[in-house]
């Protein structure tokens, strides 16, 4: 690489566990047409991350570098990209799931992908939203249309997703059931949720009735039972896109609606985003940091299931 301009990245050869990742160093990419070079300053750790580490998901066999949350500085612009310049501070997160590379110290990506990055919060704050924020604010108000007043069961939600879809849905003026062990209800509380539900303990069918719209971050089996506390008409948005045809027939046959989806890059969810951010009304919760040569760890606390919130890599 004598001559070319380089960057440290998060790569890996084979599928597996978090050992498989290590510190490789590549040339920096460079900006084509629309799109913008981003020093990354901060990248989140999301659980497809580590699905994709290990089975390689949509993206196949390695090589591969992971990461679609960024935060950071417009380096410099490709011809035609109009919206940012360079010194810029910007946060996005890059098209899911081909647009993948941003545990790397520099990343390549369409101008439309990004939006400012909010006052506020700092990079790690932003870094830590993108993927999560825009997979709940696609669900539960592209998908879902969420109104004042409906009634929302979030699962899982002390975790990534869950834990900003609370807040999203709260901004909305949603009655919020939350899903969690007994031991995060107050962090719950804290968010947002109106009525924490202990799965542990409790039989969630039994505790939450009459829902609008059920944001199901879990599959299988709470999929087709979260079906069963939505009012006629009520829609469950999973956010795992694969999976059995039984849930569409399943809630064909109570009477209310099943979708699944995945989340994709938008600006002007992306805005929304920051401007929620900017009100106040929207903050990712930082389970953990880690230098970006300590991505292996973060996969491997990531792994656990056991985190509030989210994990992020930092670049300096």
């Amino acid at each position: 690489m004598k001559g070319m301009e380089t960057m440290r990245a998060i790569g890996q050869d084979v599928l597996g566990g978090p050992e498989v990742l290590r510190e490789i160093e590549l040339e920096r990419p460079v900006p084509r047409p629309n799109e913008v070079l981003v020093r990354v300053r901060a990248a989140g750790v999301n659980p497809t991350d580590w699905k994709h580490r290990a089975n390689g998901g949509f993206l196949g066999e390695p090589p591969f570098v992971l990461g679609w949350d960024v935060s950071g500085v417009v380096e410099a612009t490709g011809i035609g990209a109009s919206l940012f310049r360079p010194g810029d501070e910007v946060f996005g997160m890059l098209p899911y799931p081909f647009g993948h590379g941003s545990h790397a110290e520099y990343v390549t990506a369409p101008a439309r992908a990004f939006a400012p990055k909010p006052g506020g919060i700092d990079h790690t704050g932003a870094g830590a939203l993108p993927l999560v924020s825009l997979t709940a604010w696609q669900a539960l108000v592209e998908r879902a249309d969420l109104r004042a007043g409906q009634r929302v069961l979030i699962h899982a939600a002390a975790g990534g997703v869950g834990h900003v879809a609370v807040q999203i849905a709260k901004a909305r003026g949603a009655y919020v059931f939350g899903t969690a062990g007994a031991g995060k209800h107050d962090f719950l509380r804290g968010i947002g949720v109106d009525e924490p539900v202990d799965y542990c303990s409790t039989d969630f069918t039994e505790a939450v009735r009459e829902v609008d719209v059920v944001l199901d971050t879990i599959g299988g089996d709470t999929s087709l039972r979260s079906l069963r506390v939505l009012r006629p008409g009520g829609l469950l948005v999973s956010i795992l896109p694969v999976g059995s045809d039984d849930l569409y027939q399943e809630a064909e046959r109570l009477g209310v609606r099943a979708v699944r989806m995945l989340v994709d890059a938008d600006h002007h969810g992306m805005k929304a985003v920051a401007q929620l951010v900017e009100q106040g009304r929207l903050r990712a919760t930082i389970a953990g940091t880690f230098p970006l040569a300590e991505a292996a760890m973060a996969h491997e606390l990531g792994e656990t299931g056991r985190t509030t919130g989210k994990l992020v890599l930092l670049m300096d």
